[in-house]
């Protein structure tokens, strides 16, 4: 027979009731020789009291019922002995499953067996390793939605305090004149953009991490795309007094599979990012690669290092290498947040890597096949 069928708890149960019986069946050959022996053929000169109560039983009742009601209560005692084991392992089991759904926490069961319960021990292990990871996944999600209101409320409330101070200034008529009128008037106009900006940027963070629309991908030649893109900013590059260089380093197209319209705002994102802080080393750089099957686009600029230490959290919304969150020098902080969440929708992967000479975010995607 298969050792596997074998070790089942039904076979356990099986092997459990046979030795019950015939260790049963051993005490009782054994209690009977004993009592035959003790009271027929060798009796005692004076019997004990135990000895008078046993033959008045055999004598009145009789053997048969003695050795049945002796055979069931030894075959109820040795089962219960045989499978203690087993039962004190289900008890560990269901005191585990209890832990688990009365408290809530995560709680792992010693795998001791083979069988039907020890493959049960190890689904409630599994279980729990999934309810912990649900439970800090729950916990993440607070932190997050904490944070974001965080950060929202603040980035909101600045500017939107500067309006509302410079439109009490123009209210209660302390300009000196219009032109100073016109000059707070055009600060708070800015401040509005600003925040306007501000919503529309949380907007399509939140619609590009929920999921957003359906993407509608097609076959789309991501150099052309980029080099698209580069001409639309050169207003942004000479008002910052940057020039652009490409490099093309393969010669073969690098066709992709993307949604023009999404994509488009991640590669907006990465330039303008690029343009902001690079503007003291005059020059944006992006390069076209091919590395194995996948199409490789490197911009690069050259101004401030990014600390290593600011590196990992650069693509977290609301985070700025810079520490004052000041929008002279940054944008709202969700730039890089959202074009992550549009790379990633298309399967492709974003990095960065600074150091003292310049900063490059390396973009990636799965080479569309013919």
């Amino acid at each position: 027979m298969n050792a596997k069928y074998i070790s089942t708890i039904r076979w356990k149960f099986i092997w459990a009731f046979i030795l019950s019986i015939l260790s049963g069946a051993g005490l009782l050959t054994a209690g009977y020789q004993l009592v035959n022996s003790s009271i027929y053929m060798n009796p005692e000169p004076e019997p004990s009291p135990y000895t008078l109560m046993l033959k008045w039983i055999i004598n009145h009742i009789g053997s048969a019922p003695l050795l049945f009601a002796v055979g069931v209560i030894s075959f109820l005692i040795f089962f219960f002995i045989f499978t203690r084991k087993i039962i004190s392992y289900l008890e560990e089991i269901t005191s585990g499953i209890q832990q688990i759904t009365k408290l809530g926490e995560s709680h792992r069961i010693e795998v001791r067996t083979s069988d039907e319960l020890g493959v049960l021990a190890e689904n409630i292990n599994v279980m729990s390793d999934r309810l912990e990871h649900s439970l800090l996944e729950e916990r993440s999600a607070v932190q997050a939605k904490n944070e974001l209101i965080t950060g929202v409320s603040h980035d909101l409330r600045t500017p939107l305090t500067s309006i509302l101070g410079f439109l009490e200034y123009i209210e209660q008529d302390r300009c000196r004149d219009e032109i100073e009128m016109r000059y707070y008037a055009d600060i708070a106009y800015q401040k509005t953009l600003l925040l306007r900006k501000l919503i529309d940027d949380l907007f399509e963070y939140t619609r590009v991490n929920n999921g957003g629309f359906p993407l509608v991908l097609e076959r789309l030649d991501l150099k052309a795309f980029i080099r698209q893109l580069v001409e639309e900013a050169v207003p942004e590059l000479n008002l910052a007094g940057m020039t652009c260089k490409i490099h093309d380093n393969t010669d073969e197209a690098l066709w992709i599979q993307a949604a023009p319209y999404e994509l488009v705002r991640a590669y907006e994102n990465l330039i303008t990012n690029a343009i902001r802080y690079g503007q003291a080393g005059k020059r944006l750089e992006i390069s076209f690669d091919r590395e194995g099957d996948e199409a490789v686009v490197r911009i690069s600029n050259f101004g401030e290092m990014i600390a290593e230490s600011d590196l990992p959290h650069i693509f977290e919304r609301f985070y700025r290498a810079e520490r004052s969150r000041s929008h002279h020098t940054g944008g709202s902080g969700l730039g890089l947040a959202i074009a992550k969440g549009i790379i990633d929708r298309h399967h492709g992967l974003i990095s960065a890597q600074s150091d003292m000479y310049r900063t490059d975010f390396i973009t990636r995607f799965p080479v569309s096949k013919e």
